[in-house]
């Protein structure tokens, strides 16, 4: 099969309702089958490079687009990220993969579930995890209230300027990110974004009501690659550090030159080590 060829499958969730499932390097000598869990604010269409890199390591990758965005059911309401989880289950069952690859708010639905899945190895790209406060959300609220009242690109920016604590641009007036932000909406990328906005919101509130001390993730027994890239926030660092120490099986990569998009742009210094720890090189 060429490595660029994908196939797709369709997966019965829990609920009843239906995943589709897009494979990418399904081969006769493939290696193992791995699960893309992706972030918020995205679709599976920003991973297809990494889905290509990783199929020429010799890798199965499975991406399935997440409740409410591209070919995937309506979200169930009230949003949970046990609901998540119970469709990542289906997943792993349907393509008998035990191996995860999750990044942003994927990689904290990942992590979730490696507390009660079958899964062996587990690899996290700046995942949304909060460590007694490690992960700022203290611009949650305000961002919720103005993305109720219609403020799209406010809710944006405030979101944006809350998240990458580390970019000079969430150092300028919120009139001014807003600005940007609302000429940003108007891109393809950022209509995906706007749209999903209330989403990654939702996400943001589980992963507050889920801060706490590293040693609630202790009963993850799969082993764990802690990746985050230096030119991205700070806090990933703090957080897969203190989780590294809490989990039985984990270690820490920080990855020069690559920041929060890295895994999506797939350079080779984000893809080997993903592609060795995942394939159990």
């Amino acid at each position: 099969m060429d490595l660029e060829t994908t196939s797709t499958r369709l997966v019965t969730a829990l609920d009843g309702g239906t995943l589709v499932v897009h494979t990418t390097g399904d081969r006769r000598d493939a290696g193992p089958g791995i699960v893309l869990v992706h972030g918020g604010g995205v679709t599976i269409d920003v991973y297809g490079r990494l889905a290509v890199r990783l199929a020429a390591a010799e890798l199965t990758v499975h991406r399935y687009n997440r409740r409410g965005r591209g070919d995937a059911p309506p979200r169930p309401e009230p949003y949970t990220v046990e609901a998540e989880v119970d469709d990542l289950a289906a997943v792993l069952a349907a393509t008998g993969s035990r191996r995860v690859l999750g990044h942003s708010s994927g990689g904290f639905i990942a992590l979730t579930a490696a507390l009660r899945l079958p899964i062996d190895r587990l690899a996290l790209y700046d995942a949304a995890v909060s460590v007694d406060g490690s992960f700022p959300l203290a611009w949650l609220d305000t961002a919720r209230e103005a993305a109720r009242s219609g403020a799209l690109a406010r809710s944006l920016a405030i979101t944006s300027g809350g998240i990458n604590t580390h970019s000079s641009a969430a150092r300028l007036p919120l009139g001014v990110r807003t600005a940007l932000c609302r000429a940003f909406l108007r891109t393809s990328i950022g209509r995906t974004m706007g749209e999903l906005l209330p989403s990654t919101l939702d996400e943001s509130e589980q992963v507050r009501r889920a801060d706490g001390p590293a040693d609630r993730w202790s009963g993850v027994t799969a082993d764990v690659l802690l990746a985050y890239g230096t030119a991205g926030p700070p806090y990933y660092r703090t957080t897969n550090e203190a989780l590294a120490r809490a989990l039985p099986h984990a270690r820490v990569l920080s990855i020069d030159r690559s920041g929060h998009d890295g895994i999506n742009r797939a350079p080779d210094r984000v893809v080997a080590p993903l592609a060795a720890f995942l394939a159990g090189r």
